[in-house]
């Protein structure tokens, strides 16, 4: 009896060892580079994919908010409808570094590419590339927020290619040393990788040379306003010097008008300031499609209902306010007295220091402005 429970114990170990050896070979680890958006400026992000045998799950960690949480649902569904099979295994996508917050559905590329990898239904090196795009069902590449900082940011750590959503190539065109490479779906990607089409490359154009005016008012030119000169004569001072100006008076003697017509005296932005206000607009999420530089100077004006971050910036996932966004233009406040005490007093640091701080318990992130106006 004890000879057979020996021989049993012994069969057993030898099973378990085999069985390890098995998970172990069938085990496969792929690393594709992406990028995340803290505050204005981009962070990079290494999406680690690990298949291994086991009941079959889809788990992502590296604080993902709920967006990249529902990646799985669109990874799978990109994946079966672009020619290839899901793993039915478990699946453990780890967001790189895990202290940093992710959020936007910009990981749906790069998560789908390291299943393919990871499973070996597709074979390349993607460490020189940077990958980017929202995913629909059918496997389209959808547009995705804040292209420009983030190829911007590829650019900076010397990554030479970024592969993004072909709708998006215009506006990451604007980042001059990196190759961009557009694709309209997965599984065009996947072509790709297997050798079966060539890389595809955009060409950049020169929209540096275009003027876009769409995100602002209708133009006001201060010539076509009579009399009224000595408040004229203070817009001037204002824009030529990029000074805070508040304007008093009773209802109707023209102070609406005459605020608009201040971006008439600015001078047209440099290539540098257009970069900057359309990095901001990008992140926001505000760049028309047909607009991907932005050449002329903002011009906000929001309503006195407005709340502290609407105005500043902030919130869960801190997002720019209205704030930064007039940056190197112009920001209106109308019905100043309408404003809320404390809407007001946010905007001491930003007008004595050209600084805007956001503190939370989780961080904080710090823009530096410079308003024309």
């Amino acid at each position: 009896m004890a000879r057979c429970s020996a021989r049993r114990s012994k069969h057993h170990n030898s099973l378990t060892r085999g069985k390890g050896r098995s998970n172990i070979a069938n085990r496969m680890l792929a690393k594709v580079r992406s990028c995340a958006i803290v505050g204005l400026e981009g962070a990079l992000v290494e999406v680690e994919v690990d298949i291994s045998a086991g009941l079959p799950s889809f788990t992502i960690v590296g604080l993902p908010d709920a967006a990249v949480q529902e990646a799985r649902e669109r990874v799978r569904a990109a994946i079966r409808n672009s020619g290839c099979s899901f793993p039915m295994k478990r699946i453990t996508v780890n967001l790189a570094p895990a202290n940093l917050k992710k959020a936007g559905p910009a990981y749906d590329l790069p998560i789908a590419v390291g299943i393919l990898l990871s499973s070996e239904q597709v074979t390349a090196d993607v460490s020189p590339a940077i990958l980017l795009g929202e995913l629909s069902l059918d496997g389209k590449l959808r547009h995705t927020n804040g292209i420009l900082p983030m190829v911007a940011l590829a650019h900076q750590e010397k990554v030479p290619n970024a592969i993004v959503p072909e709708v998006d190539a215009q506006e990451a065109s604007l980042i001059e040393g990196t190759k961009i490479m557009p694709f309209t779906s997965l599984s065009q990607l996947v072509s790709y990788f297997r050798g079966e089409i060539p890389a595809p490359e955009y060409k950049r154009q020169q929209v540096i040379e275009k003027e876009h005016t769409s995100l602002t008012l209708p133009a006001t030119d201060l010539a076509y306003i009579k009399g009224q000169e000595h408040v004229k004569r203070a817009l001037e001072v204002a824009a030529a010097g990029g000074h805070n100006l508040i304007m008093m008076g009773p209802p109707g003697s023209g102070k609406t008008l005459l605020a608009r017509s201040l971006p008439s005296l600015l001078p047209p932005m440099t290539t540098e300031e257009a970069l900057e206000v359309t990095k901001v607009y990008s992140v926001s999420g505000l760049l028309p499609a047909d607009t991907p530089l932005i050449r002329q100077r903002p011009f906000r004006s929001p309503h006195y209902t407005i709340s502290n971050a609407g105005l500043v910036g902030g919130g869960h996932w801190p997002k720019p306010g209205e704030i930064s966004l007039s940056h190197r233009g112009v920001l209106f406040l109308d019905e100043l007295p309408e404003f809320g005490h404390a809407v007001l007093e946010v905007l001491r640091q930003p007008l004595e220091d050209r600084v805007i701080t956001i503190s939370r318990a989780q961080g904080w992130l710090t823009q530096y402005l410079q308003p024309a106006a």
